[in-house]
C-alpha cells in the first residue's frame, strides 16, 4: 500500500493533518508530525496520541478520517519542489495491546495510540 515516495516523505519532517467529524456540522482538524507516523507491514499506520480528545469524540460517532501530509524536501511530479499525500482512513484509538505497548515504549507521553487503516491514497503535486 505504501509507495516508495510516501515512505520517503515520512523520512522528512512535515505537518500531518487529521480531519474528523462527528455528528456536528463542523469538522475538526488535529495535527501531528511526519516523524511520529509508524508504518506496519499490514498497511496500517500508528500515531502516538497524547491529546487528540476532539478526534476521540468524533471517532465515537464516525470512524472515518481524511489525512494529508507532505514534505517540501521530497521532489514531486515533474520535479516539483515538494510533494504530499491525501488519503481516507478508518481510525481507532487504543489504550492497550501490542501496538499501544510498542508506541508507549517509544513515546512515553502518550495516553493512546491512533491506528489508521488507509484507503484511496493519492499523491498530490
Amino acid at each position: 500500500m505504501f509507495t516508495d515516495k510516501f515512505l520517503e516523505v515520512l523520512k522528512h519532517e512535515g505537518v500531518v493533518s487529521l480531519v474528523s467529524w462527528g455528528s456536528g456540522i463542523e469538522p475538526h482538524i488535529t495535527n501531528t508530525w511526519n516523524s511520529y507516523l509508524q508504518t506496519k507491514s499490514d498497511g496500517s499506520l500508528l500515531i502516538p496520541a497524547a491529546g487528540m480528545t476532539h478526534l476521540e469524540a468524533d471517532l465515537a460517532q464516525n470512524t472515518k478520517v481524511i489525512v494529508t501530509l507532505g514534505s517540501r524536501d521530497v521532489k514531486g511530479y515533474n520535479g516539483y519542489q515538494g510533494t504530499g499525500f491525501k488519503f481516507y482512513a478508518e481510525a481507532d484509538l487504543k489504550d492497550s495491546g501490542l501496538d499501544f505497548d510498542a508506541m508507549k515504549e517509544k513515546y512515553p507521553f502518550i495516553r493512546k495510540v491512533l491506528i489508521l487503516h488507509p484507503q484511496e491514497m493519492k499523491q498530490l503535486l
